[in-house]
């Protein structure tokens, strides 16, 4: 099939899901759509914060008696109710009911609430939840919205209720948390964070019990991605990770260099590598950002279109690629440019929803079901 026609089948399919029209999943896939049964909600919350970034799943097994549950969708907030970059202080928390929200308006959020009010300001796609009953988020913070007062950032530790119990600040190893991947194992896990200013990756280990997250060693484990000042995106730099614990590989979106690298040994390395290796990088990219698993074992990216040789006829692109850098496919998640940010996969069999994504352009969380085929 012609590249070009195909985008475009797939465009018209998920566009036929994304305002509700009523057909069924199997129809919307064979009619091209990449994502089936499709769900929306808003994510502004009462403070009126704007452009959603990070994106993550409550995983199963998630302790009860908080304030969110397994399977709820956490969704932090990068800007303020001005709309000035890094000034957002809100995760807001969705569960999907099933209930097809075809368009919401401008100052509503479907079932949507604020989960956490932060302390701290522009709240990043490093966002990630711990099964024991916690969640880590990054801020990478400025005073005007502007590069010029953009400062270094923390994670921020809170219990499943939303309460702070610990900020991890390091102009080492957190100058400016972007994103994260956790590898989670109970009563300890890894933390692999990016660092935009500084085209960084940490690992952090951590030590994990029923009441607090401790970290007990910090590592760079690469260095040298392009990071610099962007009109459109404020900040670009190393940003999505995903983590392959079977073959102890981390997949790194490095959106300057537009462009996915592989780190060996990640879980263990010692000192760092330049990038890693080279996985995916084609035409198909403009400037990636998220990155996640699909059920099928490909990984997913989000198109940030920030870069100058991004394709203004396809924007706001979700690409799917094999591990071995193998294009597969492309959906269009909004007609407008730089929409598509965050993206979060829940892995576990059985799960009613197991993607989700963010739209900035609508401020609008999109939850759906991939099948693993």
């Amino acid at each position: 099939m012609n590249s070009r026609r195909f985008v475009r089948t797939l465009c018209s399919g998920a566009l036929a899901v994304s305002l509700g029209l009523a057909i069924s999943a199997t129809q919307a896939w064979e009619a091209g759509a990449f994502i089936p049964q499709l769900l929306i909600s808003s994510t502004i919350p009462g403070n009126g914060d704007l452009n959603p970034y990070g994106i993550a799943f409550v995983p199963p097994g998630f302790p009860s008696g908080g304030a969110v549950n397994a399977g709820d969708v956490l969704v932090a907030n990068f800007n303020g109710s001005s709309n000035l970059q890094g000034t957002g202080t809100t995760i807001i928390q969705y569960t999907p009911n099933g209930a097809i929200v075809p368009s919401v308006p401008a100052g509503t959020n479907g079932n949507a609430q604020t989960f956490f009010q932060s302390p701290l300001n522009g709240l990043t796609t490093a966002l990630g939840v711990l099964k024991r009953g916690f969640v880590i988020v990054g801020n990478v913070p400025t005073t005007d919205g502007t590069i010029k007062t953009i400062a270094n950032g923390a994670l921020q530790v809170l219990d499943r209720k939303g309460k702070l119990l610990a900020t991890w600040v390091d102009g080492t190893f957190l100058d400016s948390p972007w994103d994260l991947t956790i590898d989670d194992n109970g009563d300890h896990a890894l933390l692999f964070v990016s660092n935009v200013l500084s085209g960084t990756v940490a690992r952090l280990e951590l030590d994990v019990d029923a009441s607090k997250v401790e970290v007990k060693h910090k590592t760079i484990i690469a260095t040298g991605y392009k990071h610099e000042p962007n009109g459109p995106a404020l900040v670009v730099g190393p940003t999505g990770l995903a983590f392959d614990e079977k073959s102890n590989v981390l997949y790194v979106a490095s959106t300057d260099d537009n462009a996915i690298y592989s780190i060996a040994h990640a879980a263990n390395i010692s000192s760092a590598v330049h990038k890693g290796a080279l996985v995916f990088s084609d035409p198909h990219l403009a400037g990636p950002l998220g990155l996640a698993f699909a059920p099928n074992g490909d990984l997913l990216t989000s198109n940030g279109d920030a870069l100058a040789s991004a394709d203004p006829t396809h924007p706001s692109e979700i690409i799917e690629f094999t591990r071995e850098g193998n294009f597969v496919r492309e959906f269009n998640l909004d007609a407008g440019t730089g929409a598509a940010f965050g993206i979060a996969t829940a892995l576990n069999q059985g799960a009613k929803f197991n993607v989700t994504l963010v739209n900035d352009a609508t401020n609008a969380v999109w939850v759906a079901h991939l099948s693993d085929e």
